[in-house]
């Protein structure tokens, strides 16, 4: 089972639902596929057994060949190369390496170099398998990497994906295919109108899903009267706890330390089974 983290926005708690549901079930895996910030090592410290670099493929032009007649720069969606007079400029940090320039080259041009993204880091927290996938800073191309740390699913575990914020192709790349999708959300004007975002996504993709309500206490009612009017199950509602913020504070598993807060993560668990067997 494949059980996605997502939220609309940054900040709602979204790791600390991943980090808690996957410390307190058996047989479990989680995947960090926020590349671009990973945060779920903070809580879980894992010991990394293992580093897989992720590469893509980037253009090199041999200009001795190049007649300069531009059908790379033509064909090139990202407009990651521009051809002048008697010049080829490659901007790598534009490029997906789709390979579509040395393709269509008539001239046989454009041959390919490994550029390096980021690396996966894959170790263990305990019996939780752990998998990290890393960015290199200042590069927009999350979903290669997410791909990678998502080739890691071990189809013998439970597998909790946490996924970046928002609803770009990231949080696509991460949540695609997975059997059930959590939406982590805040009782605030924000948080509500990022929610109607995420629910857009995951009906898209045809994902079942379900909201949980951090600091559940501290807003309005929108959010569970939105939910309630679109036929959304609140899976769980945690209310706001000065005891939470201190543990998670402290890079600390707050299941681990308080028992009640552990059993909900349980019964959230069953829940989500439930509605998907």
């Amino acid at each position: 089972m494949i059980i996605a983290i997502a939220s609309g926005k940054g900040g709602t708690g979204k790791t600390m639902i991943a980090t808690n549901l996957a410390s307190v079930l058996e047989n479990t895996q989680i995947l960090d596929c926020d590349v671009e910030e990973p945060n779920d090592h903070l809580f879980l410290k894992p010991t990394v057994e293992k580093t897989i670099p992720v590469y893509i493929r980037i253009p090199v032009v041999d200009e001795t060949k190049c007649d300069y007649c531009g059908k790379c720069a033509e064909v090139c969606e990202r407009h990651a190369i521009a051809v002048f007079k008697n010049k080829v400029l490659i901007f790598e940090e534009l490029c997906n390496g789709c390979g579509a320039c040395s393709l269509f080259c008539p001239k046989d041009a454009i041959s390919e170099r490994n550029n390096e993204l980021g690396v996966v880091e894959i170790g263990k927290s305990g019996q939780i398998d752990c998998v990290t996938g890393h960015l290199n800073v200042g590069l927009p191309l999350a979903p290669p990497v997410i791909d990678v740390v998502k080739k890691q699913i071990n189809k013998d575990k439970l597998a909790i994906v946490d996924s970046p914020p928002g609803t770009s192709c990231p949080v696509i790349a991460s949540i695609y295919e997975s059997d059930f999708c959590i939406l982590v959300t805040e009782p605030t004007p924000f948080g509500l109108f990022d929610l109607k975002l995420a629910v857009g996504v995951v009906q898209k993709l045809e994902i079942p899903f379900g909201v949980v309500i951090n600091q559940s206490d501290i807003g309005d009612e929108k959010v569970d009267e939105y939910c309630t009017k679109e036929k959304i199950p609140i899976l769980l509602k945690i209310p706001w706890d000065r005891r939470i913020a201190e543990l998670y504070s402290k890079g600390l598993i707050v299941s681990n330390e308080l028992p009640d807060l552990n059993q909900q993560f349980k019964t959230l668990f069953e829940t989500i089974r439930g509605a998907i067997e």
